[in-house]
């Protein structure tokens, strides 16, 4: 079959022959530091093609819904690339989402469920006759058909077979976001500066994953043999589906390098040569994947580690109060179990994990200042000897150590007795960032065994991932809780030998060599280095100390930990519409995803909930927030070492339910009596922002779809810090006159802003000026000023910096650090929210369940406190807008909306515009499904 140009390349953008003068300006970085194919030959439909007809098997009623910024197509040729650079011309289908996703921020408030396709696609199965955009045959199959609809641009796969089936998809994956692929399955090796430039940006996201998964190629094929083992005939079928897949994934490598429409930045980072076509790129092979999954797990599905960080905070406030009485400090301000944190299952039901022992055992805390990083660079040349290049490595280390990962996504679902319609509805979806191309694609996969439309990451999309099936759906939250823990290996011999139930055992050396030079994509200087790791049987070492005057190497050992590819498992079934048909079908196969994940349901009677993740069984007596020893009286129950296998506490025991009134998340704590790693679930969290709302809705009764997306875009806009906490600031504030003028001003635009609704907001659409930007202004000026004041001079320096280190201060939309960085949307996860909520209502005489162990605002007094928020509010509103928004790459000095606003961080050659921010999920559906099969 004659290749063609794919369906978003005009006959005169293909790769040039010659190499246009304007390339050497048009340079791009490939900036996954942040967190990065054409589509193949396609005839034209008719619109009329039985392909195109509605598919009989949807119960959805026209009622499902989602949307997945910026957009489908993230495969550009080297012409678009250009013209991209030049003009700001954009690819077929690279950003329709982006503007409908945008606006939402301004059209929720008089929403009705006829206009919410103005914001999302319409998620029903197939492609209606007259909307078919193209029709293709990958590589010429007969047993599988990708039509393309004309709006978004969606693959939509039907196969004949289970092999065509998946075929099509490995081949839709590669035609909609190869580039992107390529560079996740070099960053799971390590290998991203070698193949995509030596930025700091990409040394650091390298070094971020590599770290923590220092896999080598005879341990990414053992995850593979050791899930098909173990999986039975599921685990052949997956096994067959991933060659399947990646034979179309290759299939598409070949179409498109023959036909010349390959993605441009293979020839921007020196892979291909545009003039003489020359330069390979590589077919994926199956440990590719397990790289792939192994990223995706470390970033959103692995929670727990910090265990040094919490030894050492620990140590602080010791030193500071004495043991008892610090310990109890330390534990106020690590809120285990507050009793007044939001919960996802809120009926009462406890489900103990993690919780603080009675009597530790096997503790192995660091002796004072003894604590050091272990190294993972060495033999640092050129540019990877720079500042930026070891300031970039130091982030990376903070970011993979830490227990505060990126936790993101919400989901809100209401049972059918609360709704207009008598059906469940939900609003839900993964907040995975804003990348261009975005990190998942849209897909709707039809065929033997496989029937569901939803968005799956790139590269491991032979199932959808989160999305909808025949007459069900489901989608995802990141939960957070603790499968990591860090263990103290005593050395022996020398600092690469360690005890292993008595025996000086030999350290595992495992080395990663990269190297780059200059591109058009990346003008990086020449540079070089190693990564370094060294292997135990309680996983990598991390950390070095002495215990004791013992000379300790502290390694983390994660359960999933050489087990990321036993997840697909649970993938497989809830594709298939003869494993899921109500919600214990649903709770079955989520039990088979071990990373940590909070997993929701929606059909047209039940809605469930179920909480994922191989929690391993600890032996007693241990406490999962402090290294321990490394010894067997201390050992995960039933650990094999050669397998990283123990037993995992069952299913009855990870919070779970079915029909609860409603559900909520946005990463908070799951149900009582289970401690979650990161820190700051206390009284106030994100997800209050969704609990209120959801909460009147339901007491309300007759909530209807657009009413529940009315409650998560309110959300959306909320500033945290002014909704939950600053009216009891205000409070304290205003118990007596507020004579200063300065003070009374801004205590007047605050209360402004808290009397009309706390959001961020645009004064309308486009205006890129918010409603209430002198409060804001204050507000974010005041925070961290007011939070050091407020605790510093009771917890003392060295502990209030303690403390910070595992929970940040502040995480507002512009602020620059947390776990999510600057421009990412998501906000308001981490910070002293909580602390803050609880101290003032201390001081105020009101009621507070799991206080702080003392009041910290004036030493308790309210005239005092009252000073010195009155002071720090004063210095909050004399900071200039340049002051507080200093700008950045992306922004000048002083301006607010694009300090907050979301950026599509370029993670290949095209680029998209700014958006107003929102803190809510990327990928999202909006569902209520009329009948059941």
């Amino acid at each position: 079959m004659p290749q063609r140009a794919p369906r978003n390349v005009h006959a005169g953008l293909r790769t040039p022959r010659s190499f246009p003068k304007f390339l050497g300006a048009a340079a791009i970085c490939v900036l996954v530091g942040g967190l990065l194919s054409p589509i193949s030959a396609a005839a034209a439909g008719d619109g009329t093609t039985a392909a195109g007809a509605v598919a009989a098997d949807d119960y959805c009623g026209g009622q499902c819904s989602d949307t997945l910024p910026p957009g489908e197509n993230g495969n550009a040729t080297l012409a678009q690339i250009l013209l991209n650079q030049a003009f700001g011309t954009q690819p077929g289908h690279a950003e329709d989402q982006l503007g409908p996703y945008a606006d939402l921020a301004k059209g929720y408030s008089a929403l009705t469920d006829a206009q919410i396709n103005t914001f999302f696609n319409d998620a029903s199965f197939g492609v209606p006759s007259g909307q078919v955009a193209s029709t293709e045959k990958p590589a010429g199959r007969g047993d599988v058909t990708i039509v393309r609809d004309k709006k978004t641009g969606v693959p939509h796969i039907t196969g004949t077979t289970r092999y065509g089936t998946e075929f099509g998809a490995g081949y839709a994956a590669a035609e909609d976001r190869l580039w992107l692929m390529d560079v996740f399955r070099h960053v799971g090796r390590g290998r991203l500066t070698s193949f995509a430039g030596g930025a700091a940006a990409n040394q650091g996201l390298e070094q971020q994953f590599w770290r923590n998964a220092p896999y080598t190629e005879a341990d990414l094929q053992a995850q593979i043999d050791h899930a098909v083992a173990t999986a039975g005939d599921r685990g052949r079928q997956a096994l067959d589906d991933v060659n399947a897949y990646l034979a179309g994934v290759n299939a598409y490598i070949d179409a498109s390098d023959s036909g010349r429409y390959f993605p441009g930045e293979y020839v921007l980072t020196g892979h291909k040569n545009a003039i003489t076509n020359a330069g390979t790129i590589e077919h994926f092979k199956v440990t590719d994947l397990v790289a792939l999954a192994s990223v995706i797990g470390a970033l959103f599905g692995s929670g727990g580690g910090g265990e040094v960080g919490n030894a050492i905070s620990l140590l602080a406030a010791q030193s500071k109060y004495g043991v008892e009485q610090g310990t109890k400090v330390w534990e106020s301000f690590r809120e285990r179990n507050d009793p007044e944190a939001v919960l996802t299952v809120h009926n009462g039901e406890s489900f103990p994990y993690a919780s603080k022992p009675g009597t530790p055992q096997g503790a192995a805390l660091p002796d004072a200042g003894s604590v050091t990083q272990e190294p993972l660079v060495y033999d640092r040349t050129g540019s990877g000897a720079t500042a930026s290049a070891r300031s970039a490595s130091k982030s990376a280390a903070t970011t993979a150590l830490s227990s505060a990962r990126r936790g993101m996504s919400n989901a809100l679902v209401v049972g059918g007795r609360y709704t207009a319609s008598g059906h469940p509805i939900a609003v839900f979806g993964p907040q995975t960032g804003y990348f261009a191309p975005q990190l998942l694609m849209l897909q709707e996969i039809q065929g033997p065994g496989i029937s569901a439309r939803g968005a799956s990451f790139a590269g491991l999309s032979m199932y959808v991932e989160l999305g909808r099936g025949q007459d069900y759906s489901w989608s995802a939250t990141t939960s957070g809780q603790d499968i990591i823990d860090t263990y103290a290996v005593e050395l022996c011999q020398d600092d690469h030998h360690y005890l292993y139930h008595g025996t000086c055992t030999a350290m595992d050396e495992v080395e990663q060599k990269n190297a780059w030079s200059p591109t058009v994509a990346d003008g990086t200087a020449a540079g070089s280095y190693t990564m370094r790791a060294w292997r135990t049987k309680y996983g990598p070492v991390e950390y070095r100390a002495t215990v004791g005057g013992k000379k300790v190497a502290y390694t983390t050992l994660r359960s999933s930990y050489l087990h990321e590819a036993d997840s697909i498992i649970g993938f497989q079934m809830l594709n298939d519409p003869g494993y899921v048909k109500g919600p214990q079908d649903f709770q079955s196969a989520a039990q088979h995803i071990n990373y940590t994940f909070n997993w929701f349901y929606a059909d047209s009677r039940h809605t469930a909930y179920y909480n994922s993740g191989d929690n391993p069984v600890r032996a007693n007596g241990t406490d999962a927030d402090f290294p321990v020893w490394a010894q067997a009286p201390y050992e995960w129950r039933s650990w094999d070492p050669a397998t990283n296998t123990a037993d995992y506490t069952p299913p009855s025991q990870h919070p779970n339910s079915v029909d609860q009134d409603y559900y909520i998340s946005w990463n908070n704590k799951q149900a009582e009596d289970y401690a979650a790693a990161p820190w700051g679930e206390g009284s106030v969290h994100r997800g209050n922002l969704l609990e209120d709302r959801v909460k009147r809705l339901v007491a309300a009764g007759g909530v209807t779809r657009s009413a529940l997306v009315e409650a998560m875009a309110d959300a959306a806009l909320a500033d945290l810090r002014a909704e939950d906490v600053l009216p009891k600031l205000l409070k304290v504030v205003n118990s007596s006159a507020v004579t200063d003028p300065t003070a009374a001003a801004a205590v007047s635009k605050l209360s402004a802003w808290v009397s009309a609704g706390a959001r961020r907001t645009e004064t309308s659409s486009g205006s890129k000026t918010y409603a209430d930007t002198d409060a804001i202004r204050v507000l974010d000026a005041w925070w961290p000023l007011l939070v050091k004041a407020e605790f510093e001079p009771g917890l003392g320096s060295d502990l209030y910096t303690a403390v910070a280190g595992n929970l940040p201060v502040d995480e507002s939309p512009s602020a620059a650090h947390g776990p999510t960085g600057s421009h990412a949307g998501s906000s308001f996860q981490y910070g002293w929210w909580s602390y803050v909520d609880k101290d003032i209502r201390a001081v105020l005489g009101e009621p507070v369940q799991g206080p702080l162990t003392q009041k910290y605002c004036g030493g308790g007094s309210l005239s005092a406190c009252r000073d010195i928020l009155i002071s720090t509010l004063k210095q909050a509103a004399g900071l200039t807008a340049s002051q507080v928004y200093p700008g950045d790459d992306q922004c000048s000095a002083g301006d607010q909306w694009c300090a907050d606003s979301i950026v599509q961080r370029t993670l290949g050659g095209i680029k998209h515009g700014r958006i107003s921010w929102q803190n809510r999920p990327t990928f999202q559906q909006v569902v209520e499904y009329t009948s059941h099969r």
